[in-house]
């Protein structure tokens, strides 16, 4: 759908610095390998340009840690976009996930999930991630940094409840296709309800092109103090590489 040369040249004609670049839900780990390999020859390719997330079929069993241990080792800075089935995020999976999340934890990396909402119109990828499914995997993780694509499928809105307002204190969404799930306005409500801080920018490149969703963000007179915030600083501040600038 899009090489790493293809992100660059949309990057440049966006003016964005950095990008966080990931693989699909590939139906074998043969797959996600093979796509994690092109993702750590391109952030080598690009180190000051590309930011790289390694994708993993839970299912696999020890094959799937071994390759992350493997991508973590070549400079990888999580896992993502993940969009397991819904069966994979159990318990009984378990076995895999603690020693995935424990070097997440210990290293500081993200895990970048895919998130649907449960009701609205069909869309194809849309999947079983709702919040129902994601809430108990958060809540059994809870010094992982979760990265919950697609506004976490409605789940910031549960965080009026306290209880969900406390596990999801280690939790971040991202924007990537709100223009085409909801109303211009959901920065504005959010923000109230989650902070500013918690929101990170998404495109969803190639699907949706990086300089429209600037665009659409920049035309929702936020203050400047938050748009910096969505559009690099706290994404910035999650990967450790702020240095007290912008």
């Amino acid at each position: 759908m899009a090489t790493a040369e293809n992100l660059i040249d949309s990057m440049d004609n966006s003016g964005i610095d950095m990008s966080i670049v990931c693989g699909f839900n590939w139906e074998r780990q043969e797959l996600c390998s093979e796509s994690n390999h092109y993702v750590l020859e391109s952030i080598r390719r690009y180190p000051n340009r590309l930011i790289g997330l390694a994708t993993l079929r839970p299912d696999a069993g020890d094959a799937a840690l071994y390759d992350f241990e493997d991508c973590v080792k070549g400079g990888i800075r999580g896992i993502g976009e993940m969009k397991p089935p819904a069966k994979c995020l159990d318990t009984c999976f378990d076995n895999v996930w603690t020693p995935i999340a424990r070097i997440l934890i210990d290293r500081g990396l993200l895990c970048l999930l895919h998130s649907s909402e449960p009701v609205g119109h069909p869309y194809t990828g849309k999947g079983e991630l709702t919040p129902q499914v994601l809430y108990p995997f958060i809540k059994r993780h809870p010094g992982v940094k979760f990265i919950l694509a697609h506004w976490g499928g409605g789940m910031p809105f549960y965080s009026l409840m306290p209880e969900v307002k406390i596990t999801l204190s280690n939790t971040w969404f991202d924007t990537a296709a709100s223009g085409y799930l909801y109303e211009p306005m959901i920065y504005e409500h959010l923000i109230r309800l989650i902070g500013s801080e918690r929101i990170l920018f998404g495109s969803d490149y190639p699907l949706v092109p990086q300089q429209k969703c600037i665009k659409d963000i920049e035309g929702l007179g936020l203050s400047l103090v938050d748009t910096r915030k969505i559009f690099g600083n706290n994404t910035m501040n999650l990967l450790g590489k702020t240095d007290g600038g912008e």
